[in-house]
């Protein structure tokens, strides 16, 4: 095998985000950019050579390109086996449960997640640790360092591999072998939950539910799960092939790019209990019961206060995590459980290390990610199947089960408000002009609503000792409440603007007032103290989930 040394010249902006580098596909397919930031991978990586590398995305357009030169370069750079799922398939936490199983050395995972797809739409690429979790910052960082010094990619001459066949061939030394992308998966998800329980409840007329695969990769995963192992009734799974482009939609499991799901839960004709969706790799879930859309915060503190239900984590929990902007529901359940709760960046990355120490056994992110110590990964079936659990032994109704949860712990009225596309120097503008007002917050009153503090939240890792600056923005009021400010790195166009709202309600009485109502006088505080409308010119945002 003859390694071939093609020179290159370095790409501005190749910086990753939250997780992994995201750009149009358009940018992806320019000669060289894919090659570039694949060898930056290799060459920061070391003792790479003879060991496994897993391989797979989420089907989305350019995917099977981009696996080809990816086998190439990785006979190139000395790995001896790369597992790549059947047709190129693998979700995220599917991804993350065959490094961990194999004992792989890494993992890159092809997906822009919830984002659009095809020709016109987005892709990205993402590294992924042995411990089957995204690279820390440190690595992430070394790997833009060298994609702005770069002068040549490594790679060889080899056929284009067969990936829609179960099989092994070689490229030079390197094995291929093409696997079952749900067989790994579908095992471990059958450790965790009572499946013959869950089998009971979708065999009751009394049940019916719907699982939204939304044209993503989570259709044969959920197929293999709900229908054939599950006997949930033929049909349950809807929109269960991926396409490259999604059918044209959006594959983000929320209320607005669902909103065909939550139309069927809502109208009693339908017949249904309880719905479901994940997203593009299948990382994030929705949770919808009758006519009732649980909130991705209060999903989390549902399943940590109900955990002695389900087979994985009846013995206890160690501790739980949630990202900063994520609601402060669960930290209520925490100190009702006498246990820890870590407050972390966004970015899946940073629970990485509490999970790998042992130190919590739940986390999860406001933006629809639950996830716990079984990946190194937010898991969309896995939240669907606890949720399902928890359904079959107690017998309730999710909303019910809702809001039994705020009667006893009190309600975190919270919403996202997202402002995307807004230009990246609208948007560095209102995060550094409020970065500089911080100071003088404390103690205003924006329509009656009185700031207590006001700072740019910054974490220090407390088993590594790693250090994290300017990760968003909080606002907090005498009575509890909060409003948050974040510009998103998921997206692939100008900037979105997130701005999280949240207030605690504990008088049950109050617990049914309307989401958007409740947070009125927060939205009003939000756009005054930050200057929304004045700096970006948007009145509304595009997106309230």
């Amino acid at each position: 095998m003859q390694v071939i040394s093609v020179p290159s010249t370095p790409f501005s902006g190749q910086k990753p985000g939250t997780s992994g580098l995201r750009k149009k596909v358009t940018v992806f397919r320019q000669a060289r950019y894919l090659e570039n930031f694949v060898q930056a991978i290799f060459d920061t990586l070391s003792g790479q050579q003879g060991q496994t590398l897993v391989l797979g995305g989420d089907g989305r357009y350019y995917n099977d390109v981009a696996i080809q030169t990816i086998l190439r370069m990785a006979a190139a750079t000395g790995f001896g086996r790369v597992l790549v799922g059947r047709n190129g398939i693998l979700s995220t936490p599917a991804a993350s449960a065959v490094i961990r199983k194999w004992q792989a050395f890494g993992g890159i995972i092809l997906s822009a997640s919830h984002n659009s797809g095809g020709p016109d739409g987005d892709f990205g690429i993402k590294y992924n640790l042995g411990n089957g979790g995204p690279a820390n910052e440190s690595f992430t960082d070394a790997v833009y360092l060298r994609t702005q010094e770069i002068r040549a990619y490594d790679t060889v001459e080899s056929p284009d591999i067969d990936l829609s066949k179960v099989g092994e061939t070689c490229i030079g030394d390197m094995v291929v072998s093409i696997i079952d992308p749900v067989a790994d998966y579908a095992e471990l998800l059958e450790s965790l939950f009572d499946f013959d329980r869950i089998a009971r409840l979708l065999a009751r007329p009394d049940f019916r539910m719907r699982f939204d695969a939304m044209h993503a990769v989570t259709g044969p995963y959920a197929l293999e799960i709900l229908e054939n192992r599950l006997g949930a009734p033929p049909g349950t799974v809807v929109n269960c092939i991926p396409l490259p482009d999604f059918a044209g939609g959006h594959p983000d499991p929320n209320p607005v790019y669902a909103a065909d799901l939550v139309a069927a839960l809502a109208d009693s004709r339908s017949g249904l209990s309880f719905g479901a969706a994940s997203d593009g790799d299948g990382d994030r879930n929705m949770i919808v019961g009758r006519n009732f859309v649980v909130s991705p915060s209060d999903s989390l503190a549902v399943l940590a206060a109900n955990h002695a239900l389900v087979p994985a984590y009846a013995s206890g929990l160690a501790g739980v995590a949630r990202s900063m902007p994520t609601s402060c529901a669960v930290d209520r359940v925490a100190e009702a459980l006498g246990i820890p709760c870590y407050e972390t960046p966004t970015g899946w990355k940073y629970f990485g290390s509490l999970l790998d120490a042992g130190r919590c056994t739940l986390c999860g992110e406001e933006s629809a990610g639950t996830g716990s110590n079984h990946v190194r990964e937010k898991d969309g079936l896995w939240a669907v199947l606890y949720w399902l659990n928890i359904l079959a032994v107690r017998d309730l109704p999710a909303d019910v089960i809702v809001r039994e949860h705020w009667r006893r712990f009190g309600r975190n009225v919270y919403s996202r408000h997202d402002y995307e596309g807004i230009e990246i120097a609208q948007g560095d503008r209102l995060m550094n002009e409020l970065r500089a007002r911080l100071s003088q917050l404390p103690g205003s009153e924006y329509g009656g609503l009185r700031i207590a503090t006001a700072d740019d939240f910054a974490y220090v890792d407390p088993v590594d000792g790693s250090r994290s600056e300017r990760q968003g923005i909080r606002i907090l009021l005498d009575d509890g409440s909060r409003a948050v400010f974040r510009l998103s790195g998921t997206g692939t166009e100008g900037a979105t603007l997130r701005v999280y709202l949240e207030r605690f309600i504990a008088d049950p009485g109050q617990h049914e007032i309307p989401t958007q109502e409740a947070l009125a006088p927060l939205v009003g505080l939000a756009d005054a103290v930050a200057r929304i409308a004045a700096i970006t010119g948007r009145k509304v945002p595009n997106v309230i989930s």
